[in-house]
């Protein structure tokens, strides 16, 4: 039998036509509605940071996760003075995660912000077997255009709109109690203010007396280009609003923002600078 051996050439333009047919086939394909995978951005963006301070240890710890219920984002404290404040801390972040997994629809939010608390409440409570221990927490689920939130202890969520922080949970501590004194004219405003242990906690986690953790009543509806804060005592008390606006208010992406802040209280080298952490979730409405 022959071989007929083709010149290269017309390998070459036959290579070239059936790249051109398949291109013109893709096109076609795309045209239809066919098989073209575009990748979508993601649902929520997500940025943190996290500086030491000039502590020993870093009792500061989070996480975040995303379900098809919605994305989550918790933070937790753990007490600065205390033993064991980054197992209680580490305990918190972990209980809410592992059990977040197990939410499946918005309606399940609530109920698992209030067994996650006690569940964790107790592990840490097991772990400290008679010692002292303790951590705040905050957790911020985001479903659409819903904020679901729940608080124990001093760390807070904030919303930044448009160069405004809008405060979402109340802090658990003596202030508090004593500001609410102050306005039933039990006590007077000088009073309120020059108490010694105005800062101290009244309610976290791995406490004896722990009864439960604020939960929104009604989700929070967030706008387009709303940022949702998780902040350590160390991260606003570390910066003033106005040095927290001047990073947020550029409109860079959370992670880049969240690395700005932290950057902005490293730079200040303040003294007696606790644990800062903060995240930052950016719905994409």
């Amino acid at each position: 039998m022959q071989i007929i051996q083709l010149p290269p050439l017309v390998i070459l333009l036959a290579f070239i036509l059936v790249i051109v047919v398949l291109l013109l086939i893709r096109r076609r394909l795309a045209a239809r509605g066919g098989p073209v995978v575009r990748q979508q951005p993601p649902a929520v963006q997500i940025g943190n940071g996290q500086t030491i301070g000039a502590r020993d240890e870093q009792d500061d710890y989070f996480a975040t996760a995303e379900t098809p219920a919605g994305t989550i984002a918790v933070l937790a404290d753990g007490i600065s003075g205390l033993a064991n404040g980054r197992m209680a801390s580490t305990t918190a972040v972990s209980t809410f995660i592992r059990q977040f997994m197990n939410v499946n629809s918005e309606r399940e939010i609530a109920p698992f912000l209030s067994q996650a608390a006690r569940q964790a409440n107790g592990d840490i409570l097991r772990q400290l077997s008679g010692s002292n221990g303790g951590t705040t927490a905050v957790a911020a689920i985001v479903c659409g255009d819903a904020l679901h939130w729940g608080a124990v202890g001093d760390s807070v969520i904030i919303i930044y709109r448009k160069g405004e922080f809008i405060p979402v949970n109340r802090k658990h501590i003596l202030a508090t109690v004593l500001e609410e004194r102050c306005l039933s004219g039990e006590i007077t405003a000088d009073q309120a203010r020059g108490n010694p242990m105005r800062k101290r906690l009244i309610n976290y986690l791995g406490y004896e007396s722990f009864e439960s953790m604020d939960i929104c009543e009604e989700p929070f509806r967030l706008k387009p280009k709303d940022k949702i804060l998780l902040c350590s005592d160390g991260l606003y008390n570390g910066l003033t609003e106005i040095e927290m606006d001047e990073v947020l208010g550029r409109g860079m992406p959370p992670y880049e923002a969240a690395e700005q802040l932290i950057e902005a209280i490293e730079r200040k080298r303040l003294k007696n600078q606790d644990n800062a952490t903060i995240v930052i979730l950016e719905p994409a409405l």
